[in-house]
């Protein structure tokens, strides 16, 4: 069944996902629209590079539109398992960079030689993003900060996280849960 554009806008993200699963590409369009920022602004700021993070961005969407029947409502809203999803790809290429970067011979003057890969207006912009999302962690307790910034800063896995602090795994959960659900809070406000 097709939907008429204003229709697929006033429903829910819930109801568009159930759309999505059935491979409606009009639901898909007005989630990419709804969440297209949020996604892009969280990969710029974990690999601080707007090539990989177009890259990743593609490829979470392309994983929302090929996993859309998975998504479960009882384990949070669209919009955090939509960064869920970004939060794992890009981590996957940090790993990826990480390991390539170890292969490469490092020559200081060589590196010095190579020309920037972000614009001046691309390096505004993240520092703008990176500054209203530093007052917002600074506004979160410390250890809903110290998760949230291990995992999308540091590339650490929950488990890591877990074995770092010295908490149980849950806690990590649900810390970072109640830190990014206040932290989307605090940004929509700025927003």
């Amino acid at each position: 069944m097709r939907h008429a554009p204003d229709e697929l806008s006033r429903l829910s993200d819930e109801k568009l996902m159930r759309l999505v699963a059935d491979l409606d590409a009009g639901a898909f369009e007005i989630l990419y629209d709804r969440h297209a920022a949020a996604v892009y602004g969280l990969c710029r700021r974990m690999v601080r590079s707007t090539a990989q993070a177009d890259d990743i961005c593609q490829e979470a969407f392309l994983s929302v539109w090929r996993s859309g029947g998975r998504y479960d409502p009882k384990l949070g809203n669209v919009r955090s398992w939509m960064l869920s999803i970004t939060h794992n790809r890009a981590i996957d290429q940090i790993r990826r960079s990480r390991r390539h970067d170890d292969r490469q011979i490092h020559d200081d003057a060589l590196a010095e030689r190579m020309p920037s890969g972000d614009s001046t207006d691309g390096e505004a912009l993240g520092r703008i993003e990176s500054d209203a999302t530093g007052r917002a962690l600074r506004g979160l307790p410390d250890s809903q900060r110290a998760v949230i910034e291990l995992s999308f800063y540091s590339g650490y896995s929950h488990a890591e996280i877990a074995d770092r602090l010295e908490v149980p795994l849950g806690t990590v959960k649900g810390r970072m849960r109640l830190g990014l659900e206040k932290l989307q809070g605090q940004l929509s406000k700025a927003a």
